[in-house]
């Protein structure tokens, strides 16, 4: 196995990425934004199937309900 290099040193972070990370922080995500992220995120984690899409997905996520308490 090859050795690699550890880094150590600190990175500057720009100031234009700085602000962007700044307002994503503070960024309100709707419901509708949440169910996408879901959607995505389920697709992504899916076996290979030629009958799995996206959509697929999304129309399936209308019938399954999860059940947590708040």
């Amino acid at each position: 196995m090859a050795e690699r290099k550890q880094t150590f040193r600190r990175t500057e972070v720009s100031r234009e990425l700085k602000e962007l990370i700044d307002e994503s922080q503070r960024k309100e995500i709707t419901e509708e934004e949440l169910r996408e992220q879901r959607i995505s995120f389920a697709f992504g984690n899916a076996m290979d199937s030629n009958g799995i899409t996206k959509d697929s997905v999304r129309k399936a996520s209308q019938h399954i309900r999860l059940l947590y308490d708040k």
